[in-house]
């Protein structure tokens, strides 16, 4: 698996949990509603991030290749506007349990998630199974590299936060792959330092 995999990997598992959470709700536990909240903004806010970087550098640098349809690259970007759409809708669901902490409103949250998740697992299989194999053919390339630096721009914080968030209950062939591909000190250093406030905040979510 590589990084971007191992990230599709982490957002596939966080819907599921999302989803899960919901349909499960304690009606009128409105500490939960904001734990929730909470952590919803980790992947909402990791997951725009993604694609950002993604519509930013990775499609431009599959575009100058020649080697992609232009209309793959124009699907790739429909889809992440489509996802945006859908993680907006699941914000607006989320916020309106926090005002009404009900098992109906999260009910209603849940089916907001499960239409996201119908959108992004869409595209990220169409993305994985047709434009990542152009991509993987060129890792070891000087222009590769040179999109990946662009990637991995960023606060140490928001890097503290991925690391973070892609650990906590990982599938064990996904936190392999995780090891392999970043040195244990580099994990170690953001995810525990600079990802404390995940760890704090977020992590606790999941353990209920």
């Amino acid at each position: 698996m590589n990084m971007n995999e191992i990230i599709h990997a982490a957002v596939r598992r966080d819907f599921g949990r999302f989803e899960s959470a919901l349909r499960s709700f304690p009606d009128g536990d409105g500490a939960r509603a904001r734990q929730l909240r909470r952590a919803w903004a980790t992947i909402d806010r990791q997951l725009h991030h993604h694609h950002r970087t993604e519509d930013a550098y990775v499609w431009p640098y599959v575009r100058s290749l020649g080697v992609a349809d232009p209309a793959l690259l124009d699907a790739m970007e429909s889809e992440h506007q489509a996802m945006a759409a859908g993680l907006d809708a699941a914000t607006s669901a989320l916020d309106a349990l926090v005002a009404d902490p009900t098992s109906a409103v999260a009910l209603a949250g849940a089916d907001a998630v499960a239409e996201t998740t119908r959108v992004t697992v869409s595209h990220l299989d169409h993305e994985e199974n047709d434009v990542m194999p152009v991509i993987t053919e060129r890792m070891e390339t000087p222009e590769w590299k040179a999109v990946e630096r662009q990637l991995r721009k960023g606060s140490p914080f928001f890097a503290g936060e991925l690391f973070a968030w892609l650990q906590d209950g990982g599938d064990p062939v996904v936190l392999d792959a995780l090891a392999d591909t970043v040195p244990a000190p580099v994990r170690f250093i953001l995810s525990k330092g600079f990802g404390r406030s995940y760890h704090r905040e977020v992590a606790p979510v999941w353990q209920n």
